[in-house]
């Protein structure tokens, strides 16, 4: 473990970025110390932190296809706050040494509660999670000693919130329950294929090989009775199910020797309702059951009677799974929604509520229902809303986030890449109310697409549903639908491979590949709006989703579920999940508001009204501490009063203001830009505001100089540069301004300083500041300014590489095969190992000194380079 302090009164954040630049700059310049770290602590005294080492960088960097680096994540997002069993977070210094470095606490912790993932990551458990895991743990043992396994004693049920990692506490629950010596068999049940699937994903994530599932009742029969295909012994850890295959065994095996193992039933999603007489066949074949559900939202008696439950005597999830207190109704451990809100673990929401229609007038439920939704299908409303999502798309998405900007490679189903994406922003869904409303839509929104020219990719998915009212009955098959709807959904599917050089259709297997691909894509950001009905809006995480539009009628917990698909955390840009109802749910929301936090939890689970934000708010979180939290309206009056721009060489002091003051214009701003009515009431200009960030960057690259020997310890100050480059330009923004000025036989001073100050003004683009002067003052404006840029900028890397290998005498072919995969697979310069001695000219190994000065002016070199160069290739 390491643990990094700073003195009370400084930023937490400063620690961790404290840590980073030892990582970058001394413990990690090779492989060194911080290769042995599992967990690190951060604290200023007052407020104390944790996370694991990998996951430090692996959500900065994440590797895809053959090491190309895709940036996702700042992972300052994934520290985590310890707490106790009640979730009250201990974030005193002092109180955290006494409880997470209780001998018995860390030991557990580094032993029992780390995992190390199949992609060589590092997870360690959120308290709540381990807390979940020891419950459970307990009542197992428990049950066993007073003999009340097979009832529903034996069991209970774990209430974590949707978001919060619920999967990886079910699986270091299912694989500690397999050590214990008692326990025959651990099963995963869950309730559709598509979730199936999903867990299966995520088990072998966590470990390679730890889960078997079964694609028949045949394979489930096998694996229970520990045998493998060919009926020979084989020993199953942990089986993962649907409930209908599970049940469908216990009914064909009436007599089985596995009616008497003492087997541990962990349900996922045990919200949704097909626990009827699936579950009752279950816990009466079982004589040895210990039964326990996982859900983010269970069901309670407020909202048994939407669950569509079989079993009018099972309708509730205490229930069904038991749990503490008298009357077993408690779960063994509750975080809600408020409790990961407030640490920092899932987002908030921010709703739009877009009225589409006039009020009904008619009063008989039914004859409504079916009114309204014929008449929700208008096409002139249809019209009105996709112009409105794509009006406001990349506003909502933050499309053009530049830092979120990676290439990605496109494979066939073979494997081969056929060709390559640049994604960027977010992405979303759109959830709609039947398959005929989600094929208007996909029509729509194809043509308006189309239209526009708009560079936006869709695509559509659903399955066949018997009762569409009821959305936890689907099945995920395609057989049972209409034929127009099918043909539909080939047409989609078609236009899908055409898009992505794939092959899949409606048939059982291609359906099922088109679905896996489809998560994938999703998860990629390489889909911009999926249409869906019922798919996608439960069990299905991507954090690079920030938007969900709703033509569909939600309540309770189906609508919690939905929602939820939007608020995982990703970086400092993610602050909330959009949600835009294009239906009036807003009586919905705040049921379920009250049901799954708490009757004042709606200050927490949404954002403040515009006001507050433009304006300013009281912040009475501590009653005793009230304090003005400044709006976007007072604090450009400041800069605009208090700091000229190009004018900030104003001393240490004003200077580091200044960066405090822009950082919260930054912050306010980026939750302000998904408001409508903020792009008309904006106060600063383009200009201005180019203008100060210019300063901004400036400053930063004063208080934060990158030294490789000797990292700089100071106090950091808080940059906000991933907030900067979510309105940032790219290269292709200056080239197209180039190409405005076409049949002028040069670009003129001052045309050239405005796109200068273009370029100052961006983060990603000032170490190019004179590659791209230089091509401005050159350019010939008869020509393609793309082709002109690429044809300079080859010339001039090539004369910079040949002046670098010339300059430090290094290995030709060696340098140029290292700058190559430098460029073109990982994205960076790599300094681990013997990577740069063996660009190295020999030397006497007793020159050791002149050596290790020559690497690292070396491996500065080739940094300057790579930062100029990077991007614009």
């Amino acid at each position: 473990m390491h643990v990094e302090l700073k003195r009370r009164g400084v930023n937490i954040k400063d620690a961790f970025n404290q840590i980073n630049r030892y990582q970058r700059d001394s413990f990690w310049a090779s492989y060194g110390l911080f290769e042995y770290v599992q967990i690190f602590v951060i604290s200023n005294g007052t407020e104390t932190k944790y996370y694991s080492n990998t996951t430090r960088f692996s959500h900065i960097k994440e590797v895809d296809g053959k090491g190309s680096t895709k940036k996702t994540s700042n992972s300052f997002e994934f520290t985590s706050y310890w707490a106790d069993a009640k979730n009250v977070p201990i974030t005193d210094l002092i109180d955290f040494t006494k409880t997470f470095f209780a001998r018995h606490a860390i030991l557990n912790i580094l032993t029992k509660y780390c995992v190390f993932t199949s992609e060589e990551l590092l997870l360690v458990m959120r308290p709540y999670q381990i807390t979940a895991t020891e419950r459970i743990l307990n009542r197992i043992k428990t049950a066993t000693n007073y003999h009340w396994d097979g009832s529903i004693k034996a069991g209970g049920y774990i209430w974590h919130t949707t978001g919060s990692g619920k999967t990886l506490t079910s699986f270091k629950t299912a694989q500690l329950a397999t050590e214990l010596s008692y326990i025959d068999k651990v099963l995963f049940v869950v309730d559709r294929r598509d979730l199936d699937y999903q867990t299966v994903k995520e088990y072998e994530r966590f470990e390679k090989g730890c889960v078997d599932a079964n694609k028949t009742t045949a394979i489930l029969e096998r694996q229970l009775n520990n045998q493998d295909k060919t009926g020979m012994p084989h020993d199953y850890p942990i089986i993962v199910t649907t409930i209908q295959k599970l049940s469908n065994f216990v009914e064909h095996n009436a007599k089985s020797t596995v009616q008497d193992m003492k087997v541990v039933i962990i349900f996922d999603e045990c919200h949704r309702s097909q626990f009827g007489e699936m579950h009752q066949k279950i816990t009466k074949y079982f004589r040895h059951y210990y039964l326990f559900g996982f859900t983010g939202t269970p069901i309670f008696a407020e909202n048994a009677r939407i669950s569509g439950s079989i079993n009018p005597e099972l309708t509730t999830t205490p229930q069904l799974f038991g749990g503490e207190g008298e009357k077993h109704d408690r779960p063994l451990h509750a975080y809600t929604v408020v409790d990961a809100i407030r640490d920092g673990n899932v987002l908030p929401f921010r709703i739009d509520y877009i009225n589409t229609m006039k009020e009904q007038t008619i009063n008989d439920e039914q004859v409504e229902g079916i009114d309204t939704e014929t008449g929700l299908l208008n096409q002139k409303r249809i019209s009105a809303i996709v112009k409105y999502m794509l009006d406001h798309f990349n506003q909502k998405t933050r499309r053009n986030i530049s830092d979120a900007t990676y290439t990605i490679k496109r494979k066939d189903k073979s494997g081969q890449t056929v060709g390559t994406a640049h994604v960027s922003g977010f992405n979303s869904i759109l959830a709609t109310q039947s398959i005929k409303a989600a094929i208007c839509y996909y029509k729509e929104l194809k043509k308006q697409i189309e239209d526009r020219k708009e560079d936006l990719k869709i695509g559509m998915i659903y399955c066949y549903n018997p009762n569409e009212a009821d959305p936890d009955e689907e099945t995920f098959e395609v057989d049972g639908m209409d034929q127009s709807s099918r043909d539909s959904l080939n047409d989609a599917i078609k236009d899908y491979n055409e898009m992505f050089h794939c092959n899949y259709d409606t048939s059982s297997k291609g359906f099922q590949d088109y679905y896996k691909d489809l998560s994938v894509r999703m998860k990629n950001r390489e889909l911009d709006i999926l249409i869906v009905v019922d798919m996608f809006l439960t069990g299905f995480d991507a954090t690079t989703m920030n938007t969900l539009w709703v033509d569909k009628n939600l309540k309770m917990h189906g609508l919690f579920q939905a929602f939820s698909r939007t608020n995982r955390i990703l970086n400092s840009v993610k602050k909330y999940g959009n949600i835009v109802c294009f239906r009036n749910l807003q009586e919905k929301v705040n049921e379920a508001i009250k049901l799954f936090g708490n009757k004042d939890a709606g200050g927490i689970i949404l954002l403040k009204p515009y006001e507050e934000y433009y304006f300013g708010y009281e912040d009475t979180t501590d009653p005793e501490h009230i304090k003005h939290v400044m709006g976007y309206k007072e604090i450009v009056e400041q800069l605009l009063a208090n700091y000229q721009p190009g004018q900030l060489d104003i001393g240490e002091k004003a200077e580091k203001e200044f960066i405090k003051l822009f950082g919260n214009l930054l912050r306010v701003m980026n939750i302000l830009s998904c408001f409508d009515r903020f792009e008309d009431e904006k106060l600063l200009t383009d200009r201005q505001m180019q203008d100060y960030q210019s300063d901004y960057l400036r400053l930063h690259d004063k208080y934060r100089p990158v030294k490789v020997v000797g990292a700089d310890i100071s106090d950091d100050l808080d940059f906000e540069i991933e907030l900067i480059k979510q309105v940032d330009v790219n290269i292709d923004y200056i080239i197209n301004l180039v190409g405005k000025e076409k049949g002028k036989e040069g670009l003129d001073r001052e045309v050239i300083s405005s796109m200068m100050k273009v370029v100052d003004s961006s983060p990603n683009l000032r170490s190019k500041k004179e590659l791209i002067e230089a091509f401005l003052n050159q350019v010939n404006l008869d020509a393609d300014a793309s082709d002109e840029w690429h044809t300079f900028v080859n010339i001039q890397l090539e004369a910079d590489v040949v002046k670098l290998i010339k300059t430090y005498n290094l290995k030709e072919a060696e340098t140029r095969v290292y700058l190559e995969e430098s460029f073109n697979d990982y994205g960076q310069i790599r300094t681990n190992g013997t990577t740069i001695d063996n660009l190295l000219p020999p030397m006497s190994r007793f020159s050791n000194g002149n050596r290790d000065e020559l690497k690292q002016n070396v491996i500065d070199a080739l940094t300057t380079l790579f930062d100029r160069y990077y991007g614009v290739l």
